[in-house]
């Protein structure tokens, strides 16, 4: 009788899985809590967008994508990505990129507010975002970076431009509105994605826009004739037989793609107005401009032909004058002095042409 032999067998491996691989972190629902404007919110997601493909290897997102991931991040992946060692290599490679002092300063509390956030629901150890907070940034150069100052020429330009990228009346009309408020008024992109019909209004015999800026702060801006006669334009083929669109829709919105002119109801959002400022510098062949080169514009042309300070400041609705000041004096003020030695030189000549150069 054969004895049976019993194999042994090696001990089984037991796999706890983690609790966190298919959980998903809402910043969209938290960030109100900490930071109420709206334009905040859109720079943080902007950044923390920015720091979680190059840091962590996510695809990039813009639009209604990235507000999509920042209402379902993917716990496991951001945690383990977030560190004091990988936020002060990612604030180097910002400064290295040429980012200026205040958006390096920007994108630092974007990612300190996100850690944060995970660390009071419990999902990020105290340590990490404590040891996260005591990273400094790196030196960079101050304040903004420079953009473009447009001289007078190139806004009439830009805007004879704006109705001629697009392919329908209805466009046409869309981007006038958009080139002649953000040429005239110096609004920032949000500020006329987010107004209303409703906004506008007759004060004191003037019409007036309700303007709302940065953080619970409005102005109201005396509309220029031009410009209220392209909003009238715009109003008869938005709402044809009303005398005003209901209060409370968007007055700049979007157009259907495919369907030649047809208006929708929704907004046209910061970044498609952002687009058609891009198409229309490059319909008039003046290179690269963005929406905030226009107020810097506007402020700059105010500036040289004379008007107060406290006008212009009132326009740009800071906080005081002395902010309007540092504004102005990040311009590219004019340094004539080596154009004078060369005159002194006889080296110029009123026949001479600039060259060439591509903006």
């Amino acid at each position: 009788m054969k004895k049976k032999v019993q194999l042994e067998r090696a001990p089984t491996e037991i796999i706890i899985p983690d609790p966190t691989s298919d959980l998903t972190f809402n910043l969209l629902e938290s960030l109100p809590g900490r930071a109420s404007s709206r334009h905040t919110h859109r720079a943080y997601f902007r950044w923390i967008d920015q720091y979680l493909v190059e840091m962590i290897g996510f695809e990039p997102t813009s639009g209604a994508k990235r507000l999509r991931r920042m209402e379902a991040l993917p716990l496991k992946r951001v945690v383990d990505g977030l560190g004091p060692i990988q936020l002060r290599a990612w604030l180097g490679k910002l400064s290295a990129q040429g980012n200026g002092k205040q958006g390096i300063g920007q994108a630092r509390s974007a990612i300190l507010t996100l850690a944060s956030l995970l660390s009071e629901a419990g999902w990020l150890p105290d340590h990490i975002s404590a040891g996260m907070s005591n990273v400094r940034p790196p030196r960079a150069e101050e304040g903004q970076r420079p953009g473009r100052w447009l001289a007078t020429e190139q806004i009439k330009m830009l805007m004879e431009a704006a109705p001629l990228i697009s392919t329908s009346r209805s466009g046409a009309l869309r981007n006038k509105v958009v080139l002649t408020t953000l040429c005239t008024m110096a609004l920032r992109r949000e500020e006329l994605a987010n107004a209303a019909w409703g906004d506008l209004s007759i004060q004191n015999n003037r019409f007036v826009l309700r303007v709302h800026g940065k953080g619970r702060k409005y102005a109201q801006i005396d509309v220029p004739r031009p410009v209220l006669r392209t909003l009238d334009e715009w109003r008869r083929i938005v709402a044809p037989g009303m005398a005003q669109p209901p209060p409370e829709t968007p007055i700049v919105r979007r157009i259907y793609k495919g369907k030649i002119g047809r208006i929708s109801d929704q907004p046209l959002s910061a970044d498609g107005i952002w687009f058609i400022v891009k198409e229309a510098a490059a319909y008039a062949q003046i290179g690269h401009v963005a929406p905030h080169d226009l107020r810097r514009s506007v402020a700059g042309a105010l500036q040289e032909a004379g008007t107060a300070i406290d006008t212009i400041s009132r326009l740009l609705r800071h906080s005081n004058v002395a902010v309007t000041e540092r504004y102005l004096s990040r311009l590219p003020q004019r340094n004539e002095g080596a154009v004078l030695m060369s005159g002194v030189l006889g080296l110029e000549s009123e026949d001479d042409d600039w060259p060439g150069f591509e903006e």
